[in-house]
C-alpha cells in the first residue's frame, strides 16, 4: 500500500494526478469544494460533466481536468445527503471512495486527492465521515499516494484521528 496523508488546504492546489470532487447528481458544479474545483478547472468541466449526468449517489465518473493542471482528471463522486444515518448513508459514502479509487486505477493514476465528501451542505457528520473515508481508502490499495484534503481545522483533526 502507498501512503495516505492528511493535509489542510485548497484541494485545487494539490499536485496529484486526480482530484475528486464532491459532486451533485447534475455534475454541473455547485457550492463548496465542488464550486472551487469547477472554478479552477474552467467551463469545460461542467460541459464534460453534463454529458455524463445524472450520476447517482455512491457512484463516480471521471472527466478531464481541463485548466486544473497538473491534475489530469477530475473524478465526480456523488455523496449521500445525511438523513440521520439510518438510510444507508454510510454505505453510499463508502462507495464514493471505493468507486473513485477504482476509476483512478483504471486511469493509471499514481496520486489522488479527496475532499471530505458529503460533510458540507450534505450534512454528513465530520467524525463519522472521516472514519468512513479512512477505512474505504485503506480497503483498496491501488494508488501510491492518497491525500485526504481538509478544508478546515475540524475536518483536519477528524481525519488525522481516524488515520
Amino acid at each position: 500500500m502507498g501512503t495516505i496523508e492528511v493535509v489542510i488546504g485548497d484541494i485545487t492546489r494539490q499536485e496529484v494526478d486526480i482530484v475528486v470532487t464532491a459532486a451533485n447528481e447534475s455534475l454541473l458544479g455547485g457550492g463548496g469544494v465542488d464550486g472551487a474545483i469547477h472554478r479552477a478547472a474552467g467551463p469545460g468541466l461542467a460541459e464534460a460533466g453534463a454529458r455524463l449526468a445524472p450520476c447517482e449517489p455512491g457512484q463516480a465518473v471521471a472527466t478531464p481536468a481541463f485548466d486544473l493542471a497538473p491534475v489530469r482528471h477530475v473524478i465526480h463522486a456523488v455523496g449521500p445527503v445525511w438523513e440521520g444515518g439510518e438510510h444507508g448513508e454510510d454505505e453510499v459514502l463508502t462507495s464514493c471512495y471505493v468507486e473513485s479509487l477504482r476509476l483512478a486505477e483504471e486511469l493509471g493514476a499514481k496520486s489522488i486527492a479527496f475532499p471530505a465528501i458529503a460533510t458540507g451542505i450534505y450534512g454528513f457528520p465530520t467524525g463519522r465521515a472521516a472514519r468512513i473515508a479512512v477505512a474505504a481508502v485503506r480497503s483498496l490499495p491501488v494508488v501510491d499516494r492518497i491525500l485526504l484534503v481538509a478544508f478546515d481545522q475540524e475536518t483536519f483533526e477528524a481525519l488525522t484521528r481516524s488515520l
